[in-house]
């Protein structure tokens, strides 16, 4: 089996996100870069797999910056085979379509069983990119699944959706995203530390990919306009005078919350 574990260099989740006014993206200086949550369980959903089946080989694939070694680097450590490092200037601020595209690119170069990835990043929150891949793949898509089995042939998962759940079961090869109810990821130890150091990490740029960034035959998306979030505005404030409960209900009546 061969998996295909999409992960991502994000800002610091816990810090402060900053906006770039004049460029439109986020201030990635602003705060330390760390390997994205939801990529950890992803990666730990196909570490698992690898623990019961030897043989598993485990291929990390992300987008990003020369900084992205170091969150690849700790995904190597937690026990994947090896890298494959998508690097270009010409990807800064790269929409969705540019991504999927570059992706799905780099993807097709191997022969993989299944593709894993989360089902939005923290930085961006589109939550469209799996299935982006999996159109321009020609591959089923397992979405949004809050729990995953896999076996050499299928998945089967749950996907949950405003109180209602949906089992799916999908044969291979396919794509499969997962959320965060899937468990958290292992820690690295020393013994996969040191092993990082020596495992391979091809690095692609987009002239590697075929990937024209600016193509005259497909509209990119662009920014018109940025501006800064605006301040939280006060709450309403309701004082028990022994009609609380009725003002909270009218309260709520008129902001369409029941």
């Amino acid at each position: 089996m061969k998996i295909a574990v999409l992960i991502k260099e994000v800002p610091d989740t816990g810090a402060d996100r900053v906006l770039n006014l004049e460029t439109g993206l986020a201030d990635r200086a602003a705060s330390e870069a760390v390997l994205d949550e939801i990529g950890e369980r992803t990666l730990e959903v196909a570490l698992k797999f690898a623990d019961s089946a030897p043989g598993t080989e485990i291929v990390l694939v992300t987008m990003g910056p020369d900084s992205a070694q170091a969150t690849l680097r700790k995904g190597l450590a937690m026990g994947a085979t090896s890298a494959v490092h998508i690097s270009d200037e010409a990807l800064l601020g790269a929409d969705l379509l540019l991504t999927a595209d570059t992706l799905a690119a780099a993807l097709r170069r191997d022969d993989y069983n299944l593709i894993l990835t989360g089902n939005m990043s923290t930085d961006g929150a589109a939550g469209v990119l799996p299935a982006m891949l999996a159109e321009l793949l020609g591959l089923p898509a397992a979405t949004g699944l809050s729990e995953i089995a896999i076996d050499a042939q299928s998945l089967e998962g749950k996907r949950e959706s405003e109180g209602v759940s949906a089992q799916l079961r999908v044969s291979l090869p396919a794509i499969a995203s997962i959320t965060e109810s899937l468990p958290d990821a292992r820690f690295p130890n020393f013994k996969g530390i040191m092993a990082a150091k020596k495992k391979p990490i091809e690095v692609l740029s987009l002239a590697d990919l075929g990937i024209d960034p600016l193509p005259t035959d497909t509209a990119r998306t662009i920014m018109l306009s940025v501006s800064k979030k605006p301040p939280r505005e006060a709450g309403t404030v309701i004082t028990d005078d022994g009609q609380a409960g009725s003002a909270l209900a009218d309260f709520l009546i008129k902001n369409n919350l029941v």
